[in-house]
């Protein structure tokens, strides 16, 4: 009974760190977008030696006139420094919406032009004449393909998680 009792308050303690910790993240996300500084790079460390890069990249727009806020997500965690990357996408009043989750931080995009994400091939194994376009015109993309070398890349879905 008192093991019992013992992994109860561990785990009640744990989750109450990971939900703060998520708390802090979210806020840090709201005070990005809000400051609409467009390809300014934040950085936020926690206590558990993880580090996340935020970039807002800017709005796109829909044909029938809808906004979306657009921010790239590197999370560096674990002793080996593995690294999560997304993008994530936001209504113009800051509520999330979903994202897409990316391989590397080779594959993440660098800028939006013409209300399209623009994504340049940076890293070794891609071929850095080839551009990755995507339109956000007629709303939020259920997935793109993200060109590296011939016919190759990767294909990236939309999450709402």
């Amino acid at each position: 009974m008192k093991k019992a009792a013992f992994l109860l308050v561990v785990f009640l303690l744990i989750t109450i760190v990971i939900h703060a910790q998520t708390t802090k993240s979210d806020n840090v996300i709201l005070r990005v977008l809000r400051l609409n500084h467009v390809g300014k790079t934040y950085k936020l460390n926690t206590e558990d030696s993880t580090i996340t890069y935020l970039r807002y990249l800017g709005k796109v727009r829909t044909t029938k006139g809808k906004a979306y806020k657009i921010l790239t997500s590197t999370w560096i965690w674990g002793f080996s420094h593995r690294a999560t990357n997304r993008i994530l996408v936001y209504t113009d009043n800051n509520s999330y919406l979903g994202n897409y989750y990316l391989t590397t931080t080779d594959d993440m995009p660098n800028y939006i032009k013409n209300n399209k994400l623009v994504f340049l091939n940076k890293g070794q194994d891609c071929d850095s004449r080839l551009r990755t376009y995507v339109d956000f015109h007629h709303g939020i993309p259920k997935q793109f393909f993200r060109k590296c070398k011939g016919d190759g890349g990767d294909i990236y879905a939309f999450s709402k998680d």
